[in-house]
């Protein structure tokens, strides 16, 4: 029965926007009593967190074609971030939602409840990539792939927090301006830039010696 008000959650979202609609709407359009819907969601949030993750389904299917382009970690990572940037700034409402926005429930049980229900969506990636996937917070995301890095020896130890923490911020700022229309950027225009700053922040990151070894296709935002 949760489909049904998955369903019409997309629906009444696709309809009026992530911040217009309410649980009664939904239960309304679902066909059912608001308190039918505290059966199987905690909230509104909860229940907008797994709507709206369905429109990151494209991102899940490309994102290992993606990584295959790259043949070190730093590359893979590249590429992991342009397959990010193309698919957030075409939704920017949805990955606001999912990882700027207060949810009111603790993001990272939200996120392990979604892939224990729709594991499939990620049965193309590694082992090693799907618990990365898994957490909420893209800092952390970038920490832990990226210890490979280290071992490889593109990035020094106490460089890697400071590097995934600097490529997360400037996605977010990125997201948050064009959402508050801040900067006046087309979604493609907002993507190629994003992509543009994380790569030389990235490659000034990179140990001078190892960087001739990162070879990542600038076409994207060049």
């Amino acid at each position: 029965m949760w489909r049904y008000f998955l369903d019409a959650a997309s629906e009444l979202i696709e309809e009026k926007g992530l911040h217009a609609i309410t649980i009664r709407e939904i239960a309304d359009r679902a066909g059912y009593t608001s308190s039918t819907v505290y059966n199987y969601f905690r909230d509104l949030s909860h229940l907008k967190f797994f709507a709206v993750m369905r429109h990151t389904n494209s991102y899940f299917k490309e994102l290992p074609d993606y990584m295959k382009k790259g043949n070190n970690t730093v590359e893979k990572w590249l590429y992991a971030w342009e397959c990010f940037c193309k698919h957030s700034f075409e939704r920017p409402d949805v990955y606001s939602l999912l990882y700027i926005e207060n949810l009111g429930s603790v993001p990272e049980e939200l996120m392990e409840s979604y892939y224990q229900i729709y594991a499939n969506e990620m049965i193309n990636l590694s082992e090693h990539v799907q618990s990365i996937i898994s957490q909420h917070n893209i800092a952390t995301r970038s920490s832990l792939y990226i210890q490979k890095a280290k071992d490889e020896g593109f990035f020094l130890e106490r460089d890697i927090e400071y590097i995934a923490g600097a490529t997360m911020l400037i996605w977010t700022g990125m997201l948050t301006n064009m959402l508050n229309l801040r900067k006046k950027y087309s979604q493609e225009e907002a993507a190629k830039s994003t992509m543009e700053f994380i790569y030389k922040s990235i490659m000034a990151t990179v140990v001078p010696e190892k960087r001739s070894q990162v070879n990542y296709d600038t076409s994207f935002f060049d």
